[in-house]
């Protein structure tokens, strides 16, 4: 897995976005990564939109296109997820980038590109806060952000009482993202192996019920067996349906992995939270969880 040169001051980064458009503005996050040395760049999305998008197809993947071309771009943000990076991925050229690679920032729908990226182009990539979510963002969250692109520590350790975890040992490469996401680009080109990885998940605003199937659906398609382990984030704004489904959704994760013996944490902060701690996707880590404490290191 290539990882791409981390951050200095002075560089020049992107913001864009590949799939829904931006409501409001991102003032705050321009400051944010302007009071971090860096020059930002803004896409013409940015201001954007065709109906639910930054723009029509073409022109999200043109904009993306650039900044995955322009050598002096040394990062790319998107600026918000949504619903549209799947409309336009099979549609770009990474002849460049490949090459030449540069952190893609992003969460949520952003899990398409991540994907791909990883399992096509084989680059790591940052899970973490986006433009958008900047403002409501937990210090902690920018700061490992900021880490994570400049090169420092994201080493995570942090405590968990909600729901037991699985204890256990893994050192495999971080591989996941959102799980209707990731339900969605099952057997398409975007799509890899989970075999001998560490899958982190994150959802929001699902039915109980909808959570059930996917992961049924990724049981069923041999996604789960031979994990190395389970990274459970937030799974947030969850809808119960009439009569109720009966099972909180950590209950429904483990009934789909209880045969297996990999460990499985619950509560990590990453996802749709504020506390949303940036992850470098196709590092390989050491995970490690106990029941009540998980500690998540990145090794060379």
């Amino acid at each position: 897995m290539k990882i791409p040169e981390f951050l200095k001051k002075g560089d020049t980064v992107a913001i864009l976005c590949p799939a829904s458009y931006i409501k409001g503005n991102i003032d705050i996050a321009i400051q944010a990564l302007t009071n971090w040395g860096l020059n930002v760049q803004l896409g013409h999305t940015v201001s954007a939109q065709f109906h639910q998008y930054a723009g029509t197809d073409q022109e999200r993947q043109e904009d993306l296109q650039q900044a995955l071309d322009n050598p002096t771009i040394k990062a790319i943000f998107a600026a918000r997820g949504g619903y549209g990076s799947v409309r336009i991925i099979d549609s770009l050229d990474f002849t460049f980038f490949q090459n030449n690679p540069k952190w893609l920032i992003g969460f949520s729908d952003i899990t398409v590109i991540h994907s791909h990226l990883h399992n096509v182009v084989n680059v790591a990539t940052i899970h973490g806060q986006m433009p958008k979510t900047f403002e409501d963002s937990s210090k902690q969250a920018l700061d490992s952000l900021h880490r994570a692109l400049f090169g420092g520590s994201v080493d995570l350790t942090y405590m968990q009482k909600d729901y037991p975890n699985r204890p256990g040992n893994a050192s495999a490469p971080l591989i996941g993202g959102n799980l209707a996401i990731l339900h969605s680009i099952l057997s398409s080109p975007s799509d890899g192996s989970f075999d001998g990885k560490i899958l982190f998940l994150e959802d929001v605003g699902e039915a109980l019920y909808n959570i059930d199937r996917m992961l049924w659906t990724l049981k069923r398609a041999n996604k789960l067996a031979k994990l190395a382990g389970l990274i459970i984030g937030g799974f947030t704004s969850l809808k119960d349906s009439d009569p109720c489904f009966g099972q909180r959704f950590e209950d429904i994760i483990m009934d789909k992995i209880r045969e297996y013996d990999f460990p499985v944490c619950f509560s990590f902060p990453a996802g749709h939270i504020d506390d949303n701690r940036a992850l470098i996707l196709g590092r390989k880590v050491q995970l490690t969880v106990t029941n009540e404490e998980t500690s998540l290191k990145y090794l060379i």
